[in-house]
């Protein structure tokens, strides 16, 4: 096997591991952004709270998740934001 096809091999192998640790991330990401946003959801209507859907809410369920949720759930019932 010649030099130049043993190298497009190995990058070809670590481009591979690169796009599936991304996809796992990104994975991760979106279940926590629907776990934190269906919380949300949930709890606007089970108990009326009226929290809204703006971009700061939505990336903080993203990064955040269910932790997320409780946090804006909890500064909406105590009146500090949301």
């Amino acid at each position: 096997m010649p030099l130049t096809e043993l190298i497009v091999f190995l990058v070809a192998i670590i481009a591979a591991i690169l796009l599936y640790k991304i996809l796992k991330t990104i994975k991760h990401m979106l279940i926590n952004t629907v776990v934190g946003l269906v919380m949300l959801v949930v709890a606007n209507v089970v108990f009326g709270l009226g929290i809204a859907y703006s971009w700061i809410v939505i990336l903080t369920c993203a990064v955040a998740g269910s932790v997320g949720a409780l946090l804006i759930i909890l500064l909406h019932y105590l009146g500090i934001a949301f």
